[in-house]
């Protein structure tokens, strides 16, 4: 597999939340603001990187038997020191993520890349693996924080991660006619579920495309 293909797989084609629907708690529960989605899918990014790259790494000394303990203590250590470094130079955003930062442990996404790629692979092509992963994973997280909190307040906002007190922007596009059940779990439940019926769609017409051409073809 080429080294690009590996990489635009996590952003498109198996986006981790989007299409293999891993991940859901924290993408659900973190997505009210712009601000928590990128503290979050940093993250993420940052654990699966080095998660990939350690265990690609220590892949063929690592006993077949322990395999799977031996990732989550990997990923528990790294965790752990994202959580630190959070808590010491983003204050504020570790309080608004609070107890989902050190649940990325138990992140499918994670753990999944950990025993399907990273454990059969080489270095670069785990550490690609991971940065596609890692972005699909922001991407999506982003998506549903912009309608969540579109929809939700009726406007959009961005703080600096590591000065709560800069505003990056702040705008209020409708907030007279928001509706705040999109801030609320179950609108979190109603975004994902519109984005993934379009994200079907799409797929759904993609297929039917590739279908005619072959018919044409065929003639």
């Amino acid at each position: 597999m080429k080294k690009l293909d590996i990489f635009k797989k996590g952003l498109f084609i198996e986006n981790p939340i989007f299409v293999l629907l891993l991940g859901l708690c924290s993408a659900l529960a973190i997505t009210t603001s712009l601000t928590n989605a990128i503290g979050m899918g940093m993250a993420v990014t940052c654990v699966l990187i080095m998660s990939n790259v350690i265990i690609s790494l220590l892949r063929n000394i690592i006993p077949n038997e322990i395999r799977i303990p031996v990732f989550i203590v990997v990923i528990a250590t790294l965790v752990k020191c994202v959580q630190m470094l959070m808590n010491a130079y983003t204050p504020a955003l570790y309080e608004s993520l609070g107890v989902f930062i050190p649940l990325i442990v138990v992140n499918c996404i994670i753990l999944g890349r950990a025993e399907s790629f990273a454990s059969k692979n080489g270095i670069v092509d785990s550490l690609l693996d991971a940065l596609g992963m890692g972005l699909g994973y922001t991407f999506a997280v982003l998506v549903i924080s912009f309608f969540r909190e579109l929809i939700g307040t009726g406007g959009l906002s961005l703080y600096n991660p590591f000065d709560a007190s800069q505003v990056i922007f702040d705008v209020k596009i409708f907030a007279d006619y928001a509706v705040s059940l999109f801030t609320q779990p179950a609108g979190a439940f109603m975004t994902l579920g519109c984005i993934l019926a379009f994200v079907q769609f799409l797929k759904i017409k993609k297929e039917k495309k590739a279908k005619k051409l072959k018919e044409a073809e065929v003639k």
